[in-house]
């Protein structure tokens, strides 16, 4: 069953919610700790998100888990950061399959290890048939990769570069249009996130470190978003 939010109408829930979880590498050091204790308190805050946009009614949540050009790491993070992914999928694919939790991996994978791309193609095949909440995790993504993607496509099958023919080849296609992109760490900028599908959401910055964000503060961003005025371009009275 769907749980309310709080003094929020259900219709003022966004349907498609973006987050870029930012902060595990500070929220670690400031308990002199490594990155890596950081990262796994991480996958402990997500658990807590898509479970509280889920009984919010969210029907679509994108994390951004691994940008293109979080490649230039260092490789022994980047190396931690593929195991963990692998390990969260084994962890969580029954708990979220209870819940009927559709999984998606969006991005350009082919430089993953063998292991967590079978691991993405078996949990979304698996899930395909779910009927709650569309968990989209942004891996080896990136906005500008995802429009030329979606414009050579459109090339080669012929077709005018038009924004609907890209639109209908982006990796969200089908998908509600994004609502709420949410940034947690206090940094103010988007850092090439869904460049396309932002481009009428709202933007809510939080200085709270990714670890520390949780249903409370996810609940706090819906509130401000059901105070936001929605005009796509159309003057105030027209709303």
């Amino acid at each position: 069953m769907t749980a309310a939010v709080p003094n929020l109408p259900a219709d003022r829930v966004p349907r498609h919610v973006a987050i870029i979880m930012d902060g595990n590498g500070r929220w670690a050091k400031q308990r002199m700790r490594p990155r890596a204790f950081g990262h796994h308190a991480g996958v402990r805050s997500a658990r807590r998100v898509v479970r509280a946009a889920s009984a919010a009614g969210v029907e679509v949540l994108t994390m951004f888990a691994f940008s293109q050009e979080n490649w230039h790491r260092p490789e022994e993070e980047v190396s931690l950061l593929m195991q963990l992914f692998v390990q969260t999928l084994k962890r969580e694919i029954k708990s979220l399959m209870k819940n009927q939790v559709r999984w998606r991996f969006i991005g350009e994978h082919s430089a993953f290890p063998v292991e967590l791309q079978r691991l993405m193609r078996e949990t979304e095949a698996m899930s395909k048939d779910n009927k709650g909440l569309t968990l989209l995790i942004a891996v080896g993504y990136g906005g500008q990769w995802d429009i030329a993607q979606a414009a050579a496509r459109a090339a080669a099958e012929g077709e005018a570069i038009t924004p609907q023919a890209i639109e209908q080849r982006l990796v969200t296609a089908g998908l509600p249009a994004v609502d709420l992109m949410v940034r947690t760490g206090g940094e103010v900028r988007i850092s090439n996130f869904l460049l396309w599908q932002l481009s009428y959401a709202e933007l809510y910055f939080c200085d709270t470190l990714w670890p520390d964000f949780g249903a409370d503060e996810l609940l706090r961003a819906f509130a401000w978003f059901a105070g936001r005025q929605r005009r796509f371009g159309r003057v105030p009275e027209a709303v």
